[in-house]
Order: structure tokens, then sequence, then C-alpha cells
């Protein structure tokens, strides 16, 4: 991953805004990333819709989430070609990507090609991914390996009814909500309510006028969208949940959740686990000469030294106050021994200045390793740790303390 990084080319602007928001994109994250290592974000760029989607929402001058890269697209105001022709490769094939991605797709299941062609026809003016089924069968097949937002199936069709199709995708577990429609030619009202029984959300007696098509399609792409928005403003509260707010670190409940499978992963498989328990040295002076904000930096910090040496088998997280945890894996005695002692050295030459007086801070640690003839109890081996950090307190501070080995 760094040296991805490193190797990403670089453009000569300054970023004064990035992407900040995707309500209905369920990979934020992922795509900032995916930018960032291109080293390059888009700027300036008012919000836009794709189909019925908005993709990408931008703030300017709101540096709180600042990704790694450049400017990659600085016009205000161009519709989406143009903006495609000027935007530097890099980013183009990664945004091409993310606009295919939020494209809305629309299964439609009919035996008719009549109907079928109907259906596009009518669709066609919007900017969703249509996909065509001529038989029951065949739409279970697309739609187990397209996974659409909006199904519209036909009432009758050779193999499986629209009812039956019905029944078989609500009973399959999904990660986001399906919107069914039903086009049929029964307008009985035994038969609507057995449609909606079934799992529809809505139907349509053939046959239909293009403008009621896309009047129900729309309110099932508003609803859609309405899922998609709950389900990224839910996962965003999963993730505060597990995230220390000021650092931005995993919390004491994040590690201690991914500790414990790991844990029972390394009894398992008989590969290395250690706990490095750190706390910063005199913390509470800090606090008391030079205030609160001056703490935050020392904590941030840290943070940020901690993160830049821990590998993608680690974790690290603030555990509270200016205590904090790191988990290694898959790695040798001299190994750890290394990587935690690279952390303090980094941490004591930080030279920080606060009230116009520069200041050194040092964080002790204390170092425990999992053995194999020993119960996978996380909570035991901080406990261990915990009494190995404090003797490397005992012991001067600004140490790192490898615990014994337990008897």
């Amino acid at each position: 991953m760094n040296q991805e990084r490193r190797s990403a080319p670089r453009f000569p602007f300054v970023a004064s805004a990035e992407i900040i928001e995707a309500a209905s994109m369920s990979r934020l994250a992922a795509r900032v990333t995916e930018l960032s290592l291109c080293g390059c974000y888009i700027d300036t760029m008012n919000p836009f819709p794709v189909g019925t989607t908005i993709l990408i929402k931008i703030l300017r001058g709101d540096l709180k989430f600042q990704a790694r890269g450049r400017v990659a697209y600085s016009q205000p105001n161009l519709g989406m070609g143009a903006a495609f022709q000027k935007i530097h490769p890099h980013a183009r094939q990664v945004l091409e990507g993310w606009l295919q991605e939020a494209q809305i797709k629309v299964l439609v299941a009919d035996d008719s090609p009549v109907f079928r062609k109907l259906v596009e026809q009518t669709l066609s003016e919007r900017s969703n991914s249509l996909i065509f089924a001529k038989t029951g069968r065949e739409a279970l097949e697309l739609f187990t390996e397209h996974k659409p937002a909006l199904v519209i199936i036909d009432w009758i069709m050779p193999d499986l009814s629209g009812i039956e199709l019905c029944q078989h995708i609500r009973s399959k577990s999904q990660a986001s909500y399906t919107y069914i429609i039903i086009l049929t030619g029964k307008s009985e009202i035994d038969n609507v309510v057995a449609g909606l029984a079934a799992g529809a959300d809505d139907y349509l007696t053939k046959p239909f006028h293009d403008d009621e098509l896309k009047a129900r399609v729309g309110v099932g792409l508003r609803n859609i969208e309405l899922h998609q928005q709950i389900q990224a403003k839910n996962r965003l509260l999963e993730e505060l949940a597990l995230t220390d707010s000021l650092t931005g670190l995993p919390n004491r409940r994040a590690i201690e959740d991914w500790a414990s499978r790991q844990l029972n992963g390394a009894a398992r498989h008989d590969f290395p686990f250690w706990v490095v328990l750190a706390d910063l040295d005199h913390f509470k002076t800090i606090n008391d000469t030079f205030g609160h904000e001056a703490g935050d930096v020392v904590l941030r910090k840290f943070s940020d030294i901690l993160k830049t040496n821990s590998r993608r088998s680690d974790i690290c997280g603030r555990r509270g106050g200016e205590e904090f945890l790191m988990i290694l894996t898959h790695v040798t005695t001299e190994g750890a021994q290394v990587l935690v002692e690279r952390v303090r050295g980094e941490f004591e030459a930080v030279k920080f200045n606060f009230g116009g007086k520069d200041v050194t801070v040092t964080a002790s640690f204390g170092v425990v390793a999992f053995e194999q003839d020993q119960e996978p109890d996380f909570s035991k081996l901080v406990a261990r740790a915990d009494e190995a950090l404090y003797s490397a307190k005992r012991h001067g501070r600004n140490r790192v303390e490898m615990a014994a080995i337990a008897t």
C-alpha cells in the first residue's frame, strides 16, 4: 500500500476541496482511497446527478477529510462529457468505474419480445443499466449474478410464474433491498393482493401506458435511493461506534472484537500474536502546562506514528486517555521488538512547539506474546501487557518491556 502511494503520479495543483459525501454509494471510503492512490481527486465541482442517483457531493474549503492526492480536475460548471475529457487518465479510470457502479441495475423478466422491447424503449432515457431475461429461470440466474436494485416481472412465464419468481427473490438474503414491479394482464383484486403478498412492491396492468411505467419505475428508484441512504448512514453510525473521534483510530471495542477473532485464529493455526500496550509518559503534565488542545496534538501525532508502522495484518487503536493498543500478527519476536522500538524512537524524535517552547514527549510500552499452551484469552494478555508496561514505567519510562513467558 505504501509503495503504491509513493509511486503514484502527482499533479502541480493544490486542492481546496474534496469528495466528502456519497449518500447513495456503499463504498465511499474505498473510492476515496483509490483516488488518493492515483494521486488525484475532484475539485470545485458542483453536485451532479447520474440518473436519479446523486453520485458525489463536494463542499468547498472543508479539508477535514483531506485526501493525500492532488487536483485532477478544477473547472466548474462543465457537463460530464467535458469533465471526463479534461480529467487526468488515472482519475478517469477510477471515476468511470465509480459511475458505472452507481447506475441502478434493472432486471426485466418477460417471455414476450414485444413487451421486453416496449419496456426497453420506455426506460431508455434513464441512466440505468437494463438486463433482460426471457424466462423465470434465466431471471433468477441474472438476479444472482447482477443483484439488480429493481426488477420488473411478467406474471405469466413458461417455467416460473411472476409470483414464484418474486418469492424466490424475497427468500434470498440480500445486503440491499430489491424493488419489484409485477406486470400482469389480471386486474382482479384477488390477483393484485396475491402479487403484493408474494413480495411485490407494485403492479402494472398490461397493456400499460409509457408514462405510467416511467412513473412507477420512478417511485421504485426513489425507494431504492432512500434504502441506500439509510444503509449508508447505518454504516457510518457503525463505523463511528467503533472509531475514536479524536484520533480516527479504532476504539477499545473495535480492537477487542478484532483481536479476539485473530487470537482464536492464532490458537488454531499456530501463528504469532502479540499485544502491545503503550502509555504516553507524563501526559498529564502536557495537559496541565499547555492545555488540552496541546494534549490532543500529541495524541494525534502518536496515532499517526502507530498507523504508519501498522501492517495490514495488524491493528492499532486508542484504548482510552493516553493509552494505546497494538496487535501484531505473523511476526517474530525480533520483528515485534524492532517494530515497537521504532515506534518509540520516532515518537521521541518529534519536537512539539507549544507556546513558543519546544517540547519532547515519550512513551512506554509493554509487550506480550500469546503462547500456544495458554488459554486464548485476550483480556489476560492485555493484563500481562499492562504489567510489562508498568515495569517499563518503574525502570525509567521511554522504554519497551517484553513480558516474561507465563508459567
